[in-house]
């Protein structure tokens, strides 16, 4: 294993551990309210999970945007440079985080109307909402901090954050619920109470770590380059990219699952579960591209190319390695793995007739991946939009013109039409304008 996997690893690894144990602050709330006698608990946390997941996944640019601008910086030496992006990230988080506050009752009221919970559910959804919405700052101002320390070089710790909310969540959700008699309301307190932990860990750690350790406090760097690459202008500029970006990742995965529900209980069933499958195999994949965050936009903001193609070369051998194992287990195991998520026989037995879309997505998808990475370690964001764009569009026709023709076989090839088109116009938009 040469110095550039061992690099690259070194970030991957905790960062897959971190996304494998995100789910599990949902998991546990839903195991919780899944013993308290009544069904509409579990839907009310689904619903409440959903809305919260829809809202934050729109202002993931918080971590994305800071991540490669940040490894730029530390490639530059730039430690000025490095504090002022912690900075800026966290002022924008806080200031979205007050809005988010304000306009909690709108938010609230749009998201459940997009969700649509039946009358026994939604107010239990709303006691959630409620609650949990408070939790925003925290949230918000992790995704900054959690992006700068990707940007450090360093996944280990948001790792570490990670587990550690996961138990406070679950020690906090328990007594409040079992130990104080309350239900729904202490499901949603014991998460507020993590996501704060979460919260102050991270800035305990930043104040351990970098601005005592490592001096970030000091004057220093290339200032005519920091004022040129990331002004707070460009840190906008960067972060609407992302936000745009996104938008259109949402739309289409909303659009997915809608298509879906339209075909009936059943295929929506086989196609939520088939999703586990595309989700698994991202929750690897993303570990590389923050890989190619931190890697790519240290050593791109060094200036150092020849590290910076090594390490392209690299993360795609790893991104082809991944495909190649997710493909024959998905081949192999694909349909026990869904008999271990359901016991409905005839979800089952209809999943038999898709599954092997799944099988397609590590190929349609990895180039998108790792180039999404990539592409946010250089702030190559526009890139980023334009792929996402083209290949929504690709996505609304594919559903438009095929599924009168194949059904549900038409919606997975539109997603898999999608996936390779992320892929296929990024490697188009590096090779033609990214001089190396």
């Amino acid at each position: 294993m040469n110095q550039r996997d061992e690099q690259i690893l070194k970030i991957a690894v905790p960062a897959i551990v971190t996304n494998i144990t995100v789910p599990l602050l949902g998991l546990v709330d839903t195991a919780i309210v899944g013993h308290m006698g009544d069904a509409t608990y579990i839907g009310a946390i689904a619903v409440g999970s959903m809305v919260f997941n829809l809202v934050y996944w729109v202002f993931g640019f918080l971590r994305m945007g800071t991540s490669g601008l940040t490894a730029q910086a530390r490639g530059r030496r730039d430690r000025q440079e490095m504090r002022s992006l912690l900075v800026r990230s966290l002022t924008v988080a806080m200031t979205i985080a007050a809005l988010m506050l304000v306009f909690q009752w709108p938010l609230r009221e749009l998201m459940l109307w997009l969700i649509g919970p039946t009358d026994d559910v939604r107010p239990l959804a709303v006691t959630y909402y409620n609650i949990v919405v408070w939790g925003a700052p925290a949230i918000l101002n992790l995704y900054g901090l959690t992006g700068w320390f990707i940007g450090m070089q360093n996944t280990r710790l948001p790792m570490v954050i990670s587990i550690s909310q996961n138990v406070v969540n679950i020690v906090a959700s328990l007594t409040l619920v079992y130990g104080l008699g309350m239900k729904v309301e202490g499901v949603a307190w014991g998460t507020v109470v993590a996501q704060y932990a979460g919260l102050l860990m991270a800035v305990t750690m930043v104040r351990r770590y970098y601005f005592r350790r490592e001096g970030v406090r000091r004057e220093g760097g290339n200032a005519t380059l920091s004022k040129r690459e990331t002004s707070m202008f460009s840190f906008l500029r960067v972060n609407s990219d992302i936000f745009l970006r996104t938008l259109c990742l949402v739309a289409v995965n909303l659009y997915f699952t809608s298509a879906g529900a339209r075909q009936g209980a059943t295929i929506l069933a086989v196609n939520a579960l088939l999703m586990q499958l595309y989700l698994l195999f991202s929750y690897f994949l993303d570990g590389f591209a923050y890989a190619g965050e931190a890697l790519g936009g240290r050593f791109w903001g060094a200036g150092n190319m020849q590290a910076f193609r090594e390490v392209v070369g690299r993360l795609f051998v790893w991104g082809a390695a991944m495909t190649v194992v997710f493909t024959t287990l998905y081949v192999v195991g694909g349909m026990p793995f869904l008999r271990l998520l359901t016991d409905e026989e005839t979800v089952v037995l209809a999943a038999r007739e898709y599954v092997w879309w799944a099988w397609l997505i590590p190929v349609a998808g990895v180039a998108a991946f790792v180039w999404d990475g990539i592409f946010i370690g250089i702030t190559q964001t526009r890139g980023m939009l334009l792929s996402a764009a083209l290949a929504s569009v690709v996505f609304l026709a594919g559903v438009t013109w095929l599924m009168p023709l194949m059904g549900n076989h038409g919606l997975w090839l539109s997603m898999v039409l999608y996936l390779a088109v992320r892929g296929a116009v990024q490697s188009g938009i590096f090779w033609k304008n990214v001089k190396m």
